[in-house]
């Protein structure tokens, strides 16, 4: 939600990433719609705008298709028309009745508006309002005021809409049959401010200045303002803007509310609990089916954890799950056949948007027939789709991968009570770059997930540990967790562990392989994930090290579904700095927005790899 490449994709919606699949969509839109536009009264007397798209057949009743976002329905006035509608084409030519709704606070809805709005459990008055009551009221007002309806409703929307899918839910109303969140964020904090504690810089600081068009209760078409940075390198541009708290000083000023809210709350405090909305996902009778990518680089939490909630708190309602090899919303339009030099063997976002979302939402809309598996999971490395019952799969064996001395990784533990330990100096002032081309780091890059990591193969701070050649292929799928030992000479300190496949050097380039690049050798990341070390113990509480002292550092790297080939090796790499992915470290312990200059030190890493202090990844390996 946070990235700016999302908010380009989004807050477009419409624009030239929509047009890839719906060319000649717009002409039929005008030709069998007819548009209203409402201002739809919530409970509070406050009212949405709202605009619905009516099939000008009337010879059918049509099932409702819903999108409410904060990224704008238009474009607006009765006698102008969206180029295309739906979760795609198909929806357009089939009979739907369409709306989009501006929420609360956002364009040209009334009210104030908050950053992933505070779900009440229980509504005290006639007038307490949240997502889960606008969408009640919405649906209830649509199903009375718009003729030739079936009386049934389905939901969708990517990231900050797939958040509003999820509140969707919430309101419990009997006519919602049907919903789909996708890429949704879930906990504000995890998905899109911090992962694990590290603030990701990049994706959030150039999202803020356009997101806010205002911060009031007075309706606007006005758009917000994008920040102009004046250079792509995003490196040297935050290296030269120095700590967080210069993000003000030098540029925002406090004025947008937003971006203070985060910066006033590093921690994992009440303010961000109450923007948690897995803890509400209970009781949900609607048919569900989430959706997300590998590669996602905003709400891959997201996604993962409200299917599992979900299935979890709902036994009883049928919850559907896709996650496939792609970016940010990658499967709503074009093929989805790559990821900067990966080639994912063919399209696939084809493949989701007729064999599973389309047919998803026609049957509990229409009652057609629909046949497919709860869990349909793209398995990368091999580039085949898997169908399961359950996610992870049953079939799964619980093992560790150990970081061993000498640069070595191994399913069998160190046989060593020798404390023995890699060792590195971080130095704030030359952070590990997560990119190979410094000079385009002002966006997060979202090719950065799939990477060839041998860009780094002369850094002095990033450890790497190597499997031997694969002689069969491995499977890993579910989540990953990183059990570290470590110890520092500072009080405070970032890890981030990347999990790579590393293709043997006869490895062929494919049709996606850049200029200069080589697929022999190719060190293609598959998963990583930082944490910020003093909330290694809570999110809540950060504490600092203890220099010198061995410390254990666990954390999850998210899910997986990956085939590391015969041939192949698995590779770990770790180190403390990713910039500006995240931002920098100081690795004293101190409020980091609040950070002076002199606070950023250099500090002594070691990472350990004995029997006594093992450091090793928790994974599960199909059988």
């Amino acid at each position: 939600m946070k990235k700016l490449i999302l908010f380009i994709l989004l807050f477009t919606s419409v624009s030239a990433f929509a047009q890839i699949a719906t060319v000649g969509d717009a002409a039929y839109i005008k030709a069998n719609y007819t548009k209203y536009e409402y201002q739809i009264p919530m409970r509070d007397g406050k009212k949405l705008f709202t605009s619905v798209y009516v099939p000008k057949d009337q010879s059918n009743k049509y099932p409702f298709m819903m999108d409410r976002t904060p990224y704008s329905v238009a474009p607006y006035g009765p006698d102008t028309y969206k180029s295309s509608m739906g979760p795609s084409s198909q929806f357009v030519h089939n009979g739907y009745i369409f709306v989009y709704q501006d929420v609360r606070g956002r364009w040209m809805s009334e009210g104030v508006y908050e950053e992933m709005t505070p779900e009440l459990e229980v509504h005290k008055t006639n007038t307490a309002v949240d997502e889960g009551t606008d969408t009640y009221d919405t649906i209830d007002w649509l199903l009375k005021n718009v003729p030739n309806n079936n009386g049934k409703v389905g939901v969708w929307g990517i990231s900050y809409p797939g958040f509003y899918t999820t509140t969707a839910l919430l309101s419990r109303h009997p006519a919602l049959v049907a919903a789909s969140p996708q890429a949704p964020i879930a906990d504000l904090w995890r998905d899109d401010g911090w992962h694990n504690g590290a603030f990701f810089l990049v994706a959030n600081f150039g999202f803020y200045p356009g997101f806010t068009n205002r911060q009031d209760d007075k309706p606007t078409q006005r758009r917000g303002g994008r920040f102009n940075p004046g250079t792509d390198d995003g490196y040297d541009f935050f290296m030269k803007m120095g700590s967080m708290k210069n993000t003000n000083d030098k540029y925002y000023k406090d004025t947008i509310r937003l971006w203070n809210e985060m910066m006033d709350h590093p921690n994992y405090d009440q303010h961000w609990k109450d923007r948690n909305v897995l803890p509400h996902l209970h009781d949900i009778k609607t048919a569900v089916l989430v959706t997300g990518g590998w590669y996602d680089a905003e709400d891959l939490y997201g996604a993962i954890n409200t299917y599992k909630t979900l299935v979890k708190n709902n036994p009883k309602t049928p919850v559907y799950f896709t996650m496939g090899p792609w970016v940010h919303g990658g499967w709503a339009r074009g093929p989805g056949d790559h990821l900067g030099d990966v080639d994912f063997g063919g399209p696939q976002g084809p493949h989701y948007r007729d064999d599973i979302e389309y047919k998803f939402f026609s049957h509990y809309l229409k009652g057609t027939a629909m046949a497919i598996p709860n869990i349909s999971a793209f398995e990368t490395g091999v580039n085949k789709w898997k169908g399961y019952d359950v996610w992870p799969p049953g079939n799964t064996e619980d093992k560790q991968l150990y970081l061993l001395p000498g640069g070595k990784l191994s399913f069998k533990a160190p046989a060593t009570g020798k404390d023995s330990y890699d060792e590195y100096v971080s130095d704030p002032a030359n952070p590990v770059p997560f990119v190979a081309d410094r000079k385009q780091t002002m966006d997060m890059q979202r090719e950065y997930m799939t990477a060839d990591q041998r860009f780094l193969a002369d850094r002095k701070d990033v450890l790497s540990y190597q499997s031997d050649v694969l002689d069969t292929d491995i499977t890993i799928a579910g989540n990953i967790w990183a059990d570290l030992n470590v110890s520092t000479t500072g009080t405070d300190a970032d890890f981030v562990v990347k999990v790579l496949d590393v293709y043997p050097d006869t490895a062929s380039n494919n049709k996606f392989t850049g200029a200069g690049i080589k697929m022999g050798g190719y060190e293609q990341m598959v998963r990583s994930e930082p944490i910020r070390g003093k909330y290694r113990n809570s999110f809540e509480k950060p504490e600092p090290f203890i220099p010198g002292k061995v410390t254990p550092v666990n954390f999850e790297l998210q899910d997986i579904l990956h085939t590391f080939k015969k041939g192949h090796k698995i590779m770990v790499q770790v180190q403390s700095t990713w910039f500006p992915l995240i931002d920098r470290n100081p690795q004293t312990f101190v409020d980091i927005m609040k950070a002076k200059e002199t606070d950023f030190q250099k500090a002594t890493h070691k990472i350990y790899t004995s029997k006594e202090h093992p450091s090793f990844l928790k994974v599960r390996v199909i059988e």
